[in-house]
């Protein structure tokens, strides 16, 4: 491992995290230190700073995805994969980030039968009728991507209670439990700011945007799935493509970014 020494300059007025942010930043990379990364300790002697300081930087490298650090497990560097998925096509977050080389996991945060008149307006129904609503966090090799949530009448979609969606897309187990798939619908993207909550969530910090998606999903005429996901904008990306033909059409790129 080569010494970073002298790559800090004290007489600067870069503070000396951001120094080496930066400095690590460039050795992750030119692929230094893909093999082995080196923990708290080790960085403070190379640099010799404080472990506070190495602290911040590695809190801020977390924070881009360049480096990933599970709970009891040495911090290694993250993959910067770019995934695109087009909008206009029913796409999956679960499959994008697995085809990716990447585990995707979930956290979720509530999976039960409740009322809710912003939903129901949603899917153009009686607000006093019970819906499923599941919402999850979504993590990449244990990095949140996402705040996802789902709305589906309870008449059609009751027998996902019993669904661990840790590990499975939401669509898959749809379609295996009750045989109902989307046949079409609508999305609608904004750029929002996320709020105290989410940005602890997402793990994202303040002044960093995030992408509001938001789908109804159709099963013939019947509008049967609300669904809201606020994706970090830091690893987010949306890319136009267009045809002299067929005009513009929106995908998705991110690290990696996209929904199911």
């Amino acid at each position: 491992m080569s010494s970073g020494t002298g790559a800090l300059d004290r007489s600067s007025t870069i503070p000396l995290w951001s120094q080496l942010h930066d400095d690590l930043r460039r050795r992750i990379e030119s692929g230094e230190l893909v093999g082995t990364f080196p923990g708290e300790l080790e960085l403070g002697d190379e640099y010799g700073v404080s472990r506070n300081t190495v602290r911040e930087a590695l809190r801020e490298l977390r924070a881009g995805g360049l480096v990933i650090a599970g709970r009891g497990r040495r911090s290694r560097v993250g993959r910067a994969v770019s995934i695109e998925q087009q909008f206009g096509a029913r796409y999956s977050l679960f499959s994008s980030v697995e085809a990716a080389g990447m585990e995707h996991r979930s956290v979720v945060r509530a999976l039960d039968i409740r009322r809710d008149e912003a939903a129901a307006r949603a899917l153009r129904r009686d607000p006093a009728l019970p819906l499923l609503h599941l919402e999850r966090l979504r993590l990449a090799d244990g990095q949140p991507l996402a705040l996802d949530r789902v709305w589906f009448p309870a008449d059609l979609a009751a027998p996902l209670l019993d669904a661990d969606f840790t590990r499975v897309g939401f669509y898959d187990e749809l379609a295996s439990r009750t045989q109902v798939r989307l046949t079409g619908g609508f999305e609608r993207l904004r750029a929002v700011v996320p709020d105290r909550v989410e940005r602890a969530l997402l793990a994202v910090p303040a002044g960093v945007a995030a992408f509001r998606i938001e789908r109804v999903g159709c099963a013939g005429d019947e509008r049967v799935e609300w669904r809201t996901t606020l994706a970090r904008g830091d690893r987010f990306d949306v890319v136009t493509r267009f045809s002299a033909t067929d005009g513009y059409h929106l995908s998705s790129s991110g690290a990696p970014g996209s929904q199911r």
